[in-house]
């Protein structure tokens, strides 16, 4: 009795400690095998995965399925969930130049910059009421583990419709991590309600149709996806429906009734909104240079698109705006963008937007390219 109670004791002064340093959602289980393990593995064979071909990896698999491959003395799992801003709240854009999307999480710092140190420091405390060292890993994001599985098996929401985990009373604008530990922890109940009933709505306002019956998504059709995991070329069927999102996107949780209710406006302050990110201006970003683009996202999501394929998705987004005025820009992207990438789709871009200054663009460049895979962009254009 006195070490349950001891345990608890623990486990409560752990979370209070968890939720000093800014986390809003915590939680204990234990590290047993992840409900949708099996879910996870037909996914995988059905190749909805897409090209993350790290997802697939022998070793990586083996870890999923058993949390001691990770760490063989893990006793509990701590499971944590950090705010970001809500979209519903972003500043109305300016008139004028079109502007791009990108998903609140990516407007202020990368969080995995910022969660680790407050992962260590949640082990250092641990260790310190303690006195002596504790067997731990910790992840946000960063390593082979089902998290919302044990989110949810933590007790801290359910994984919604667009597989998303939802809190019934703060919704889904999270980030998740955890903490495996070789020690006893008092568990949480699990999270065993599905609050999404009937609802669809997530479902219906996918512009690519990428959210599936089962609960899982169809990666390579996933907007996120295309502007962010997505190496080469965005297949052209789907550059259409990305309209103006240029990292990530926001849709299938902007529509979800437990955000519409329960979101908050602001998350936590690392995440706020920087200047000109929530909704760049799409020509202006067109003229970042590898330099500029280094300072403007240091430390931000947004650095994992690289700049090719940023500006790959800045020439997606004023194609589907039809903007006459951007075809200069574009034009410039196209006859002297050093990356293939973004030549080939300012080309489609221009295609897009239509109009003698376009036609007169890709004919002028069509002669001059020598990679074959932005020619026949050039040529699908003028078609």
């Amino acid at each position: 009795m006195e070490v349950r109670g001891a345990q608890v004791s623990l486990t409560h002064d752990l979370k209070a400690e968890a939720h000093r340093l800014g986390f809003d959602l915590v939680g204990v289980t234990s590290p047993a095998p992840a409900p949708h393990l099996l879910a996870y593995e037909r996914w995988l064979q059905a190749g909805r995965h897409a090209q993350m071909a790290y997802l697939e990896s022998a070793s990586a698999r083996e870890r999923r399925s058993d949390l001691r491959r990770i760490l063989p003395e893990v006793r509990s799992v701590l499971s944590l969930g950090i705010r970001y801003p809500a979209p519903e709240q972003t500043a109305a854009a300016e008139s004028g130049s079109p502007r791009g999307r990108v998903a609140a999480y990516a407007w202020g710092d990368d969080y995995h910059e910022v969660l680790p140190g407050r992962l260590q420091a949640l082990v250092a405390y641990l260790e310190q009421r303690l006195g002596r060292s504790i067997p731990n890993r910790w992840y946000t994001d960063t390593g082979p583990i089902l998290e919302r599985d044990y989110a949810q098996l933590a007790g801290l929401g359910w994984i919604g419709k667009n597989t998303c985990l939802i809190h019934p009373r703060l919704g889904s604008y999270f980030l998740l991590a955890e903490i495996l530990l070789g020690i006893e922890l008092d568990p949480d109940p699990p999270f065993t309600a599905d609050h999404c009933g009937a609802c669809t709505r997530c479902i219906e306002a996918c512009p690519t149709q990428c959210i599936l019956p089962d609960r899982t998504l169809d990666a390579g059709r996933c907007i996120s996806y295309l502007t962010i995991e997505l190496k080469g070329a965005i297949p052209r069927e789907l550059r259409p429906q990305m309209g103006n999102w240029i990292f990530g996107c926001d849709i299938c949780q902007q529509v979800c009734p437990w955000n519409l209710r329960f979101a908050a406006p602001q998350g936590d302050p690392a995440f706020a909104p920087r200047a000109n990110i929530p909704a760049p201006d799409l020509i202006q970003e067109l003229s970042l240079t590898p330099e500029a683009f280094n300072r403007k996202f240091k430390r931000s999501p947004i650095q994992r698109a690289k700049r090719r394929g940023y500006l790959r998705n800045v020439c997606v987004a004023l194609g589907n705006t039809g903007e006459r005025a951007a075809a200069p820009a574009l034009g410039q992207a196209l006859s002297g963008d050093p990356e293939p990438l973004v030549r080939g789709h300012a080309a489609w871009a221009l295609g897009q937007i239509g109009g003698q200054l376009a036609q007169r663009l890709l004919q002028q460049s069509l002669g001059n390219e020598s990679d074959a895979a932005v020619q026949a962009e050039i040529e699908a254009a003028l078609a």
